[in-house]
């Protein structure tokens, strides 16, 4: 499984450590910047990913920005993305099983790497849970369809 990553200047040392250690886990990784701290739209970056993910190209991407809420805005403008911004394992969690988020954002300013690696972990080994959380992703999904024209 493909996971497409990016940031801003801003998460650029925390996704190096993320992107590291996914691949560790036995992933696959893509990095589609930023490649040093030179400052750089979060839109540019974010979109790029979350392109990716719409159009089913990555299974999965992971954003990083100084507060997260940036990229998790846009990354949320494409149909079929899931964007969810965390800053706890809990929520990370959660992310993947009642919403089955392709999408974990992260604030680089927020969580340090060792809290960023543990949420990037339960997240990409938890399981969307389906059963009641189905029938809610099916009406997130239908507000898709008709405000898309997917």
């Amino acid at each position: 499984m493909l996971t497409a990553m990016a940031s801003d200047h801003r998460g650029f040392r925390l996704k190096a450590d993320l992107a590291a250690f996914v691949r560790e886990l036995g992933y696959e990784v893509e990095d589609l910047g930023c490649f040093d701290e030179a400052s750089v739209d979060y839109p540019d970056l974010g979109q790029a990913v979350a392109h990716k993910v719409s159009r089913g190209e990555a299974q999965r991407g992971i954003l990083i920005c100084g507060s997260g809420i940036g990229m998790s805005i846009i990354a949320n403008k494409f149909p079929g993305v899931r964007a969810a911004l965390v800053s706890d394992v809990y929520s990370a969690r959660l992310a993947k099983e009642h919403n089955n988020a392709n999408i974990l954002v992260l604030g680089g300013m927020i969580v340090g790497p060792g809290l960023a690696c543990e949420m990037v972990k339960v997240w990409l080994e938890a399981e969307f849970q389906g059963g009641r959380h189905l029938k809610r992703l099916e009406k997130i999904e239908a507000v898709e369809r008709r405000n898309f024209r997917v």
